[in-house]
């Protein structure tokens, strides 16, 4: 039986190639969660609206999308939208599918932010008189946002373990890069581990981040003036 031993040399020589094939793995993380926390928050307003003829389609698109898996509608969105005319990169394709995806759970957590918005406060925006917006930007957002902070950041941390499903689509990214090596060169312990290696670095980095902000915003909830906008 033959013992696969880690050569350092060979590492060495690879990590370059991976490094620059991780940026697109970060860049596609930070585009595909940009998507995801802004149109999550459209969803969130649409589920929330009073009109049924909005509100239920919205509803049966989240769980729809929620309850299929992610893998599925990257291939359907890379291999069944060009037959309708709609051609796209990969990459674009992917950024776009990861976050068309998670904005069905960020819409949820937006909601729930909303939500737990105590109703006295609903009630003073409405007899301050303030308008729509005014109402949203200074008394309901203020207060739902900072709970919601600490979610969202593990959902990017989601997301970026999420990433390396874009090479079924050819994407660049690292986990592309490492099979790339392994083909060629018949070794794929080194680039499986740095790559390993990389992923688990940013996830333990990304993860204490989110615990900072957890308690950050625990701390500002605690306070005397907190919650007030």
């Amino acid at each position: 039986m033959n013992v696969v031993i880690f050569d350092p040399a060979f590492a060495w020589q690879i990590l370059p190639r991976l490094l620059q094939a991780f940026v697109v793995t970060v860049q596609a993380s930070l585009l595909g969660f940009a998507i995801a926390v802004v149109v999550g928050l459209v969803l969130a307003f649409l589920r929330r609206s009073e009109r049924a003829w909005i509100r239920y389609p919205v509803v049966g698109m989240l769980e729809f999308v929620r309850s299929t898996p992610f893998l599925l509608q990257l291939y359907f969105m890379y291999f069944v939208l060009p037959l309708y005319g709609v051609t796209l990169g990969p990459m674009t394709i992917g950024v776009i599918a990861l976050g068309a995806h998670y904005a069905t759970y960020t819409a949820e957590v937006y909601r729930a932010g909303i939500e737990g918005v105590a109703k006295g406060q609903w009630e003073a925006a409405t007899a301050l008189n303030y308008g729509i917006l005014d109402r949203w930007r200074r008394i309901i957002l203020p207060q739902a946002i900072p709970p919601m902070v600490p979610v969202l950041g593990n959902y990017l941390i989601t997301i970026f373990k999420e990433t390396p499903l874009l090479t079924a689509i050819t994407v660049a990214e690292v986990m592309h890069e490492a099979s790339l090596i392994g083909a060629d060169s018949y070794k794929f312990m080194e680039p499986m581990t740095l790559v390993g290696a990389l992923m688990l670095a940013i996830s333990l980095v990304s993860a204490y981040g989110v615990r900072r902000l957890d308690a950050y915003f625990r701390t500002r909830r605690g306070a005397p003036h907190a919650g007030h906008g």
